[in-house]
């Protein structure tokens, strides 16, 4: 849901409202009454969530051939030396 940012005209009281786009828009100040108008606000309604969500999304993924590689550079990996991985 977006946030639109409000400012009373009268009392000069500016304040945030989170709403969906179909939702009629505030008219009235929450303190004096008296009217408002919808500011055009500057900031983005981005909210990334969860823990690396780079990582876990957007990130290129290795291939199986890029793993068979790592497992090669180790000189012991053909003695069976699981030291490396």
């Amino acid at each position: 849901m977006p946030t639109y940012e409000y400012q009373c005209l009268s009392c000069k009281h500016k304040f945030e409202v989170l709403q969906s786009i179909n939702e009629k828009p505030k008219t009235r100040c929450p303190k004096c009454g008296k009217k408002l108008k919808k500011l055009i606000s500057s900031a983005a309604g981005f909210i990334f969530k969860g823990a690396g969500f780079y990582a876990t999304d957007y990130k290129k993924r290795s291939s199986s051939a890029d793993s068979s590689k790592a497992k090669n550079l180790c000189p012991k990996a053909k003695e069976g030396c699981k030291g490396c991985m």
